[in-house]
Order: C-alpha cells, then sequence, then structure tokens
C-alpha cells in the first residue's frame, strides 16, 4: 500500500498542520528534525524547562538562535509564530490557546503527560501521546475524551506500539488470522563463535555452551531453559509497558503475566510463537509477547522491532514462503511478518499527521482497559520509601507484570506507574503486588483522577 499516492489521491490535507512539542529529549529532538522536512507539516511550539536543552535540539534540527524565540506569554508567543519564529516555552499551559492542531507529548513523566494531554483534548487539539507510561494507566480514556470533544488522541510512531498496531491492521487487512504478535527487546544477544562469547546490554559474558545451543537439534523448546542462563535480563517495564498497550488496543492478550520472552534467533519465532499443541509456547492464538534476539556479529539487528505470526493462507502458498525463504514454522503453517527497525520520532510526524490531517488514530478507536501493568516488590519495602522513577523508566524496588485490568481500590493491584512518587505506608515483602492501600496518594494527582474516571466508565470491577 503506498499511503503517499494515497494521500495524493485524496487530496492531503487542505492545509499546513502545526504541531507542539512538549519534551525535546532524544525522542523530541528527532520530531522536531523530522518535521522541519516534510511539506503540509510543522512543529511551531518547543516546551522545555531545560530551556539549553531545547535550544541544542532545535539547533541539531538546524535552526539558528535568531529563528528561536523564548515567550512568557501566550501573547508574545502568538506574535512570534505569526513572525514564523519556533517558540520556545518553559510552561505547557501556554501552549493550550495557541494556534496549534496537535500537541505531541514525549517528556517521559506519567502525571506531567496525563496533564498535558488531557489539556490539549479539553482545549481542541489532538494529542500524540509519547509517554507510554501515562498511556498504559489513562490512554483508554484519554481517547474516549478526545472523541467526546471531537479531536483525536493516538499513541505514536516510532515507538513499538504505534507501529506493531499498524502491522497487525496491516495483517488483518490481508485476512491472515493473528496467531500473535510482539517486539524484541532494545537489546540484541549477540553470539560471537570465535570469542564464545554473548554479548547484551552493554556487557560480555563467557557462553561456551552456546555453540550447540545457537542452531539445536530437536525441539527448540528444550534449549530455551539453557540459553536463560546467561546473566541478562530478558524484559524490562518497558517492554511489558508496550504489550499491555498493544493488548488494550487490540484485545490480544499476554499469555502469562511476566511474558515468555524467549532468547531466540529471528528465524525461529514462528516455531515458538505458535500453541504449544503445534510445538510452540503458546496455551493458545491471540496473545502478545515479545523475544530477545539471538543473533551473530554478522546478522542483521531486530532491537526494537516488531513482528507478527500469521497463519498462511493455506499449506502450498505456507511452503511457497518458506521456499522464498520467509521465516515459517517447519511444515509452512505459521508465517513471520516483522518491521526490524524504529525510527523513534522520526516517523512520529506520521501519528500527529494522522490525527490532525486525517481525523484517525495510529492505535484502534477500540481501545479499552483489557490489561494493566502493575507492580510487584522486587525487594522488602518499609514504611516511609519513597518509590521514584530512574533510569529507563524503572521505579526502584519494583519489577513489572501483566494482569487484567481491575479498578483502583483498597486491596487492588497498584498499576506501576502510579507508584511514582508515592510513599510507602506499611512492610510489603518481596513478590508481593503492590496495592493501593500500600502506598500514600500523591495530591491533586490528575493521573490518580483520570484513572478513577477509566474505571467507572468502562465499568472495571
Amino acid at each position: 500500500m503506498n499511503l503517499l499516492q494515497i494521500l495524493k489521491r485524496i487530496g492531503g490535507p487542505q492545509r499546513t498542520i502545526r504541531a507542539g512539542l512538549v519534551g525535546a529529549g532524544e525522542f523530541g529532538a528527532s520530531f522536531v528534525s523530522q518535521a522541519r522536512r516534510m511539506k503540509g507539516f510543522e512543529a511551531v511550539v518547543v516546551c522545555d524547562r531545560d530551556q539549553e536543552r531545547a535550544r541544542k535540539s532545535l539547533g541539531a534540527a538546524g535552526y539558528g538562535d535568531q529563528d528561536v524565540i523564548l515567550c512568557d506569554s501566550a501573547a508574545a508567543a502568538q506574535k512570534a509564530i505569526e513572525q514564523g519564529k519556533i517558540v520556545l516555552i518553559l510552561d505547557s499551559s501556554l501552549m493550550m490557546t495557541l494556534p496549534i492542531d496537535v500537541v505531541v507529548e514525549a517528556t517521559g513523566d506519567p502525571e506531567g503527560a496525563a496533564a498535558t494531554c488531557l489539556a490539549a483534548i479539553t482545549n481542541g487539539k489532538h494529542s500524540v501521546m509519547v509517554t507510554k507510561e501515562a498511556e498504559i494507566v489513562v490512554g483508554s480514556i484519554l481517547a474516549r475524551k478526545a472523541a467526546e470533544h471531537g479531536v483525536i488522541h493516538t499513541p505514536v510512531d516510532g515507538d513499538q506500539p504505534s507501529l506493531l498496531i499498524g502491522l497487525i491492521g496491516w495483517a488483518q487487512l490481508l485476512g491472515l488470522p493473528i496467531v500473535s504478535a510482539g517486539k524484541a527487546s532494545e537489546s540484541d544477544f549477540v553470539w560471537d563463535p570465535v570469542a564464545h562469547t554473548v554479548t547484551a546490554w552493554g556487557r560480555t559474558v563467557a557462553a561456551p555452551d552456546y555453540a550447540t545451543l545457537f542452531n539445536p537439534e530437536g525441539d527448540l523448546r528444550v534449549a530455551l531453559p539453557h540459553r536463560a542462563a546467561v546473566p541478562f535480563e530478558r524484559t524490562t517495564v518497558p517492554d511489558l509497558c508496550e504489550m499491555g498497550i498493544v493488548s488494550n488496543h487490540t484485545g490480544l492478550m499476554p499469555d502469562c503475566a511476566s511474558l515468555h520472552a524467549p532468547i531466540a534467533r529471528t528465524v525461529e519465532l514462528p516455531h515458538l510463537f505458535r500453541p504449544a499443541t503445534d510445538g510452540g509456547l503458546l496455551a493458545a492464538a491471540g496473545r502478545v509477547d515479545m523475544f530477545n534476539c539471538l543473533r551473530r556479529p554478522d546478522e542483521l539487528s531486530f532491537a526494537g522491532g516488531v513482528f507478527v505470526i500469521v497463519e498462511a493462507p493455506d499449506s502450498a502458498t505456507g511452503l511457497l514462503f518458506k521456499h522464498k525463504g520467509i521465516p515459517t514454522s517447519p511444515d509452512g503453517r505459521y508465517v513471520l511478518l516483522h518491521n526490524p527497525v524504529h525510527l523513534l520520532g522520526a516517523e512520529a510526524p506520521l501519528s500527529a499527521l494522522s490525527a490532525a490531517g486525517f481525523g484517525s488514530t495510529t492505535g484502534t478507536d477500540d481501545v479499552k482497559p483489557r490489561v494493566d501493568l502493575v507492580a510487584e516488590a522486587a525487594r522488602d519495602l518499609e514504611p516511609g520509601e519513597v518509590l521514584t522513577m530512574g533510569a529507563r523508566h524503572v521505579i526502584g524496588g519494583l519489577t513489572h507484570r501483566l494482569m487484567p485490568a481491575q479498578a483502583i481500590g483498597p486491596g487492588k493491584p497498584l498499576p506501576y506507574y502510579l507508584a511514582d512518587a508515592m510513599t510507602v505506608l506499611r512492610p510489603v515483602k518481596k513478590g508481593a503486588i503492590l496495592t493501593c492501600a500500600d502506598v500514600s496518594e500523591r495530591e491533586g494527582s490528575i493521573l490518580f483522577r483520570l484513572r478513577r474516571e477509566q474505571d467507572a466508565a468502562f465499568g472495571l470491577g
């Protein structure tokens, strides 16, 4: 499908789409840079509390000091936009009255992201949610509120959930039954057959057993526990967060709370992500999961890519795919379709253009709170501890699980990112699922308020 030709045929947006960006970090910087290269689309406002970082990002995108004006009022910002300048603001509330069509939220702060997207929606602006830490908690209610206000709330192309949802939709459009869908972890597991080592997450360890484990004979599932003996994490909080968002948009559900997350070669995916009755890992079809890409140094990376496993139209076609070099299960019944890259903010303008130019999400219009990312104590937690989100958006002292969504309340599991900046109120033993009664609630939290609205609106018990 040639999207460019389709857009030409239907006339494309009838005017230039103007976007505002909140959060000029790595993702936001690549968004601003790419937006400058697109016809009919421009980023005119950038908000970041770190003025130096924002100016650096704009400079990298090709804007000179003379192109950027720091504004502290809506009137000054309006004037600067009329002069063709890039407006830099430190307070996102100023953005809501400016002549922009869409707000791209890319701070990574779940509380701030929820507040920004809600403000955009209530002010009649489309919202593009890059901060998945908020989307997993309250994405469904934000999408519903957007519909009520005649605008779109969407996940973002360039990040795995939206790209995977798009790949799923492409397969469904072709009438191919979806067996499973997922992503690769952000780090490949690279087997060096000369040094007999595996490198992942920036570390290298000896792995002599991989000489036979890399391409094992017999049932592939037998090799997986042995591959997992290398001392690397196989799932991270973002992995489960992203797959939870996909579940909420598509109805494909996790097969287990921690995901299977095997260390596997790309060609093995159709073997593994099929029902156990056919030799795979899954209890049934219609699942989301992830894997850690095992490869040699000379093989193509899959880090951060997305995939679907579909059923071939018929056995003859499946075997034809296999003979054409497309990874399939041994019998040709299950087929791998994949996109091995995600381009971060360089793809994000497509979601903004989809929302503001065509009134369409790059997710689905059936997003519901089907699963929650919940918090489990990674160690004993003591009263008075403050739970704080750090590097890679991990909250110290907690690990992660996916569970069927429930309303928040006393004794109910606490969604993982609702725990950010919360104080532990009572002892919590290692391995226990954190509940709403275990932590304080941030006074005036928009994230908590939206979550309660979502619970009520979708009838969660």
